[in-house]
């Protein structure tokens, strides 16, 4: 079980972890072990999260959604196999941390009649002095 707040936890049958061979430099080590972590979390289908934290989770998420509702993410940072799940499991709980956090409403504002009035003296005032500029008459 993955706890992320004091009331959501993600169960663990929620979560699959598949180890697969790291990509890049490395040598042997890369070849033959396999150490990166791909870590699947079917979030559309956990009973533990609420729809507009699934919708939120969703967005946050971007390319790592699938189109069956399911959270990948791969981690190679280090040849360790068990500090790659470790971080996977670590940002699934910061991902999640931060779908939870409602965002604040934006309230739209109007300009006040102040601003509008300055606004407008100056595009007058910009306009008079481009008004000055061109041919000069000879009389």
């Amino acid at each position: 079980m993955l706890r992320i707040s004091d009331r959501i936890a993600l169960e663990d049958w929620e979560m699959t972890e598949q180890f697969i061979r790291a990509s890049g430099p490395g040598g042997q080590n890369v070849n033959k072990v396999s150490s990166a972590v791909e870590l699947r979390f079917e979030a559309d289908r956990s009973p533990n999260l609420p729809p507009p934290v699934k919708a939120r989770l969703r967005r946050l998420a971007g390319r790592r959604w699938t189109k069956d509702g399911a959270l990948v993410i791969q981690v190679d940072e280090t040849r360790s196999q068990a500090r790659n799940r470790e971080i996977a499991r670590d940002r699934l709980a910061r991902l999640v941390a931060q779908a939870l956090e409602r965002p604040k409403p934006r309230i739209p504002t109007k300009p006040s009649l102040g601003q509008k009035r300055r606004r407008i003296e100056t595009k007058k005032a910009r306009g008079a002095v481009k008004a000055l500029r061109g041919r000069v008459d000879p009389d």
